[in-house]
């Protein structure tokens, strides 16, 4: 019988990341270096292509 091997999930340290508030209650990391405003931009437009 064959043994399944167990799926590991390996989370990004967030403390090596750059944070980028988008309203109130929502955050997103990306990686340093990265440009904080496209990064705003191409989720909020992720955002409303979503809610249709």
């Amino acid at each position: 019988m064959i043994e399944k091997k167990p799926v590991v999930h390996s989370s990004p340290d967030l403390s090596k990341m750059q944070e980028v508030i988008i309203d109130h209650r929502t955050k997103i990391y990306i990686t340093p270096g990265a440009d904080a405003e496209e990064a705003k931009s191409r989720y909020l437009a992720n955002l409303k292509n979503r809610k249709r």
